[in-house]
C-alpha cells in the first residue's frame, strides 16, 4: 500500500459512536435521502477510511480496495431508499461493501491476506491469534523473516473467502460477533463457528513454527 494512503487510513478511524451521535448519523442519513448530496459527502468522509481498510485487508490490494469503497458508497447512495434504518447505516454499509468485495474476490481468484505483523502493530488482533502471530515470530524472525510472511500469507490465504472475510471484521476492524453477523447476514452462532474454524485451520498451517 502506498505509505501517505496506509497513514491516512490507519489514523482516525471513526465509528457510529465517536464524536457525532447516531442521531447526528441518522439526520445525515435522511438528509441524503432526500437527495441532499453534502449530507452524503458528510457520510463519506465519516466512513471511507474504516471501510478502505477492511476492504484493503480483505483483498491485500490498494487500487482494488479503493475502486471497492468507491463502488459500496456509489451502491448505497443508489440503494439509500432501501436503508430501512433498522441497524446502524455502517452496519448497512459494510454489508454492501464486503459483498461487493466477496464477489470481487470469486472473480479475480485473489488469495493474499493482511501481514500478522502490520496487524500487531495496529492492535488488531484478538489474544487467540496474536498468540499464534506472537510465538511464531519470536522463535523464527530473526532467520527466517522472510520466509515467515510467506508462510502467513500462504496459510491465510488458504481460507475461505467468508472465513478471512469474518478473521478481518473481527479481527482487524474489531466488530463484535452481532455486527458481524448482520453484515454477513448469518447467525451469530455461525460467526463464531466459523472463527474457531480458522484459528484452528492457522494454528493447523503454522504448526512448524509454533511448535
Amino acid at each position: 500500500m502506498d505509505n501517505s494512503l496506509s497513514d491516512t487510513v490507519s489514523n482516525d478511524i471513526p465509528s457510529d459512536c465517536s464524536s457525532e451521535s447516531l442521531e447526528d448519523v441518522l439526520s445525515l442519513v435522511q438528509r441524503a435521502k432526500s437527495g441532499d448530496l453534502t449530507a452524503f459527502d458528510s457520510l463519506i468522509i465519516r466512513y471511507r477510511q474504516r471501510l478502505y481498510a477492511v476492504l484493503y485487508n480483505m483483498t491485500m490490494n490498494s487500487e482494488d480496495a479503493a475502486d471497492l469503497t468507491q463502488e459500496t458508497f456509489v451502491k448505497a447512495f443508489r440503494s439509500l431508499a432501501k436503508f430501512r434504518e433498522q441497524s446502524s447505516f455502517y452496519t448497512w454499509l459494510y454489508r454492501i461493501g464486503v459483498n461487493l468485495t466477496l464477489t470481487h474476490l470469486k472473480r479475480r481468484k485473489i488469495r493474499k491476506f493482511f501481514s500478522f505483523d502490520q496487524a500487531s502493530e495496529d492492535g488488531g488482533m484478538s489474544k487467540d491469534l496474536e498468540a499464534v502471530s506472537t510465538t511464531t515470530v519470536t522463535s523464527v524472525k530473526k532467520a527466517l523473516n522472510n520466509e515467515l510472511h510467506e508462510k502467513l500469507n500462504e496459510a491465510l490465504s488458504k481460507l475461505s473467502d467468508k472465513h478471512r472475510t469474518i478473521v478481518v471484521l473481527f479481527e482487524i476492524d474489531g466488530l463484535g460477533h452481532k455486527e458481524i453477523a448482520n453484515i454477513m447476514k448469518c447467525t451469530e452462532g455461525t460467526v463464531r463457528s466459523r472463527l474457531f474454524y480458522a484459528k484452528q485451520q492457522l494454528q493447523s498451517y503454522l504448526s512448524e513454527y509454533i511448535n
